[in-house]
């Protein structure tokens, strides 16, 4: 039987792995505690403090959505998170990801996934015509 934690850690860790991260960059991004080992990523699962499961969430769903931008180049996908653009201000999403922290990844996050910057807002997304629910 699995572990569903180390399942996800390894998943993560495999993706931020494919994205070309060193140890430090990967602590940096999930928030791991200093006496984490590089050599422990991927072999114990990650804490289940919420900080670092709601970064891994957002990671996870950026992969996703990245899957969904470009469904038949891997290359292109981490392509993206390196390259700099214009809508991050002259920043790549790493770097954004990197230096603002859990705002950044939201952002990251956000500008991939409309579904999840509509439900930022507030909005409902659930329709009802004038007149129903009176």
């Amino acid at each position: 039987m699995s572990d569903p934690r180390l399942d996800q850690t390894r998943e993560l860790i495999a993706l931020l792995g494919s994205w070309q991260l060193g140890a430090g960059e990967i602590a940096a991004l999930l928030q791991l505690p200093a006496g984490v080992r590089s050599r422990q990523l991927g072999r114990v699962a990650l804490s289940d403090h919420p900080e670092t499961a709601r970064r891994a969430d957002y990671l996870l769903r950026i992969d996703a959505a990245l899957h969904t931008s470009f469904p038949r180049n891997p290359e292109m996908r981490r392509h993206w998170v390196r390259r700099v653009s214009r809508q991050f201000a002259r920043r790549s999403p790493l770097q954004v990801m990197l230096e603002d922290g859990e705002p950044g990844l939201i952002a990251v996050l956000s500008s991939l996934d409309c579904t999840f910057a509509w439900d930022l807002t507030g909005s409902r997304s659930d329709y009802q015509r004038l007149g129903d629910g009176d």
